[in-house]
Formats: structure tokens, C-alpha cells, sequence
């Protein structure tokens, strides 16, 4: 290994950051191991494009998203972790030291923790972007709280679409189910649940064309996907709830991953690669939490450590 290769080896190597890369930085480094996140562009992940934050324990009067990941990011240079902020070009995991590739850049490491997470699917219409974090959201149980005694609409047919409605229901006065097509994709049991509900009202075989409002979400311009007519709905806040599609592209023929591209964990936070592991959403599709998240970093921090200790003896 020549000269500009040592200098470039680490002990640990973590793929993303959010509240699991940023959690699993602070407890490698902290362990005394030569620590690098390679943060992505976005560094911190979804709550940069988040507001208040709420429901993260140790903050009694809440906190901005962006302001709890740049404490996360402070703390992590504190404890001595290297950080970039760039993406990651290519993987091998199939040679050891492991090998990261940033452009033409080259870094090894003993070990490696992806935190790459996992990117809510879009409905794709201009409107949605612009009043993300003004009515519109993706996560019920984050921002549910926020929308008390108002009319809300979910978007979708799934699962997800009717826990998030039912959850809803305990702040909105009613909660409107837009799905696009006759037929729910959701399971009979949660489609009972939804469908019993009073507060639950189901809009079939209808796509939402348009998001309105001035500085926060007012109403949706409804489309019939049957008759082609449309309608307006008022609503005070929108949740997409149309899947998740989780960043692991970058992994595919390294690691394995179940059929929705999910990594699959093998042994406690361990991918099917020895050395290789995973932390937060890019294999929960279960909570998706920025506490689930960083609890996820602490235990892969925690199996590494296990793991290097074991391979220096």
C-alpha cells in the first residue's frame, strides 16, 4: 500500500449521515477508531428539509430539523471524525480493506457502516415541492401533531396510506384517502380499520393535479381518473404516503437487498458481508424515525467496534 493509501485508510467508513451516520460517527470515534463520514451532498439527510422537530427527547421545546443535525455534525468534529461532503462513486466490498470510491479519490477501511437512508416516493407535480414543509409531508407520525382540528389529506392505497390516516385522525377534524385507482392496495384488515373509521373519508379513482395555497397548503385540485373532471378540496395539510425507495443502488452487487431494495441485515446490524454494516432507513421500512434512526447508529457503531476487536487479536 503505497504512501497517498495509508493516508486514505481508516478504521471506519460511514455512507451517509442523518441522525444514524452522525449517531455511529460520534460512538466510532469516541472508541478511539479512525473514523470518515462521507456525509453526500446533503449533509444530515431529510430533517435539512425539515422544520420543527418536536418529538426528539432531550429538546422540551422542540427543535429545527437542520439545527438538531448541525449539533449532531458539531459533536462528530469534536470527538475527531473526519467528515466530506461528496458522494460516493463506486463500492467494492469485495477486497479488504474495503474500498470507497469518491471520483477518482480512493479510500480503504476495515470497516464500513451504511447510512445511506431511504427517499419518499413523489407524486411529481410542481405544487408538491414548493409547499414541502409548508402543508406537505411524508411522514405522519412526525408531523402529525401540527395539523390539530383541521380537514387533512393522505395520498395513497397502501398499508402505509391507512396507518397514516388512521393516525391522522387523532389531530384532523377529517382525513380525506386520494388513491388513483377502484381498488386499495392495502391489506383487508387496514382497509376495515380506515373504511370504519368516521372520520375517514376515501376519494377512488382520483389523482391529485394540483396542490393550492399561498405560504401554506390551503386545498387540492382533484381529478376523476374515470370521468377526467375535476374538483376542489379543501384541506390544511397534505401526507404522501406512496412508499419509500431506499438509497442502496450504490450497493447492489456488493450486499444483498430484499425486493424492494432494502439491505438485509444478517447478523444484528450486519449486511451478508462480514465488516459491512447498516444503520437506519436504509433498512427500516418499518419507523423510519430520526430516534429509531440513531438508535439503529448506536448499535452498528457498537458491532463494530465488536468486530475490529475481534479481527485485532
Amino acid at each position: 500500500m503505497d504512501k497517498n493509501q495509508k493516508q486514505n485508510k481508516f478504521d471506519v467508513i460511514i455512507i451517509g449521515s442523518g441522525p444514524s451516520g452522525y449517531t455511529a460517527g460520534i460512538y466510532t470515534a469516541r472508541a478511539g477508531y479512525k473514523t470518515l463520514i462521507i456525509s453526500g451532498i446533503l449533509k444530515g439527510g431529510q430533517l435539512m428539509n425539515t422544520t420543527e422537530v418536536e418529538n426528539y427527547p432531550g429538546f422540551p421545546e422542540g427543535i429545527l430539523g437542520p439545527d438538531l443535525m448541525n449539533n449532531m455534525l458539531q459533536q462528530c468534529k469534536n470527538m475527531g471524525t473526519v467528515l466530506i461532503s461528496d458522494e460516493v462513486s463506486s463500492v467494492d466490498f469485495k477486497q479488504y480493506p474495503f474500498l470507497i470510491k469518491i471520483s477518482e479519490n480512493k479510500y480503504y477501511s476495515r470497516s464500513v457502516i451504511i447510512c445511506t437512508g431511504a427517499t419518499p416516493r413523489k407524486l411529481g407535480i410542481q405544487s408538491e415541492n414548493f409547499f414541502s414543509a409548508k402543508g406537505v409531508s411524508y411522514c405522519a407520525t412526525c408531523d402529525g401533531p401540527f395539523f390539530k382540528n383541521l380537514e387533512l389529506a393522505v395520498i395513497g392505497g397502501g398499508d402505509s396510506a391507512m396507518e397514516e390516516a388512521i393516525f391522522l385522525t387523532k389531530f384532523a377534524s377529517k382525513v380525506h384517502i386520494i388513491h388513483r385507482r377502484q381498488k386499495l392496495r392495502a391489506s383487508n384488515i387496514m382497509q376495515n380499520r380506515a373504511m370504519t373509521n368516521d372520520k375517514i373519508v376515501f376519494h377512488l379513482d382520483t389523482k391529485v393535479e394540483e396542490i393550492l395555497g399561498d405560504h401554506k397548503v390551503k386545498s387540492l385540485i382533484l381529478k376523476n381518473t374515470i370521468t377526467n373532471k375535476n374538483k376542489k378540496l379543501n384541506v390544511g395539510g397534505v401526507f404522501i404516503a406512496i412508499g419509500h425507495v431506499p438509497n442502496t443502488s450504490l450497493f447492489k452487487d456488493n450486499i444483498d437487498l430484499d425486493n424492494n431494495g432494502y439491505i438485509i441485515l444478517k447478523n444484528k446490524s450486519e449486511t451478508s458481508v462480514r465488516g459491512i454494516f447498516a444503520a437506519g432507513d436504509v433498512h427500516d421500512h418499518s419507523y423510519r424515525q430520526a430516534i429509531t434512526a440513531a438508535g439503529f447508529g448506536c448499535m452498528a457503531a457498537i458491532d463494530v467496534d465488536k468486530f475490529l476487536t475481534r479481527i485485532d487479536k
